[in-house]
């Protein structure tokens, strides 16, 4: 059972996604980009109230995100990449992506940001910060 609506087209773009954000950072870092990405799609608050689909997720302009421009996405995803997107619509979350709808990169050896576009940091999981919105805000959150 899964969490959002999706088409196996759709899974596949999520899975590409994941790995064109995060392979760096192994399969744990992946699937917290799929929570990213599938709280976007849940929340219907601030600037995802129009997502409703994975593809709007991920081609949000302005807002989307940059892993979509990599090399990195444009091939098809592996089997193990696409049972990691399976993981994350079937509802499976990583702390600290629980609750976000942001994330960044700052750099290596640089500190997370306590507030990025007026958010709070909730944690990182190696170069990756995570941001979510203030309890109340997006209520498919909390």
């Amino acid at each position: 059972m899964s969490i959002i609506k999706y088409t196996s087209k759709e899974r596949d773009l999520l899975a590409r996604l994941m790995r064109a954000e995060a392979v760096g950072e192994g399969n744990l870092g992946m699937l917290m980009v799929g929570n990213v990405g599938v709280n976007r799609v849940l929340a219907d608050c601030l600037t995802f109230k129009d997502i409703t689909t994975i593809s709007d997720m991920i081609y949000q302009n302005p807002g989307g995100f940059s892993g979509k421009d990599s090399p990195l996405f444009f091939s098809n995803p592996t089997t193990q990449e696409k049972n990691l997107a399976d993981r994350v619509i079937r509802g499976e979350y990583y702390y600290p992506a629980t609750n976000a709808l942001w994330f960044y990169a700052p750099g290596a050896n640089v500190e997370c940001q306590s507030t990025w576009w007026d958010q709070e940091n909730i944690g990182r999981y190696k170069s990756h910060c995570f941001y979510q919105p203030d309890p109340g805000v997006c209520k498919q959150l909390h």
